[in-house]
């Protein structure tokens, strides 16, 4: 069985770009957001994904991901359940781990946030000057709950931004 344990953080300033290695867009949205079991499609870059993941305990959920054809991933983005997430994702390698920055767009543009993959719930790792507070436990943050109630639509309109400098 497929095990994801990760960490999410809010991300301050910008100095994340300066160890941005690569980028890719990402389109994805949701067959199932029931949380027991989340049934995603995902678009990145030119390649696409069929993800089923199950309920999370802590930092760790099961996940299984499968490649689809491009076509087919295209096609089942219209029948998904609310609107699509639009990101890009940076890639930060950081003390010897790999940071996955995704910054959103659309709907939910303003939003910035790493999250690092680890083995063990436990295990340590070097926080990069640029991470903010930890969002792991808010379901707010999970990309799920952004297609259907999206960032812009939750932060104060005098400009507050998912980063955490601005207090969110």
């Amino acid at each position: 069985m497929g095990i994801e344990i990760e960490r999410k953080f809010l991300v301050t300033g910008d100095g994340w770009r300066l160890q941005a290695a690569t980028q890719t867009r990402f389109s994805q949205g949701y067959l199932s957001r029931d949380p027991a079991r989340t049934v995603r499609i995902r678009i990145a870059g030119d390649v696409a994904f069929l993800t089923i993941k199950g309920l999370t305990r802590g930092a760790t959920r099961a996940e299984f991901e499968y490649p689809v054809p491009l076509a087919d991933a295209q096609a089942l983005l219209t029948m998904c359940d609310g609107p699509v997430v639009e990101k890009v994702r940076h890639l930060c390698p950081h003390a010897g781990m790999t940071w996955e920055v995704d910054e959103f767009l659309g709907a939910n543009a303003g939003l910035v946030l790493a999250e690092i993959e680890l083995e063990s719930e436990g295990q340590s790792f070097v926080p990069p000057a640029w991470l903010g507070a930890e969002v792991t436990g808010d379901g707010r943050y999970v990309n799920a709950n952004l297609a259907v109630r999206p960032f812009t639509s939750w932060v104060a309109p005098s400009g507050a931004s998912g980063r955490a400098e601005t207090g969110s």
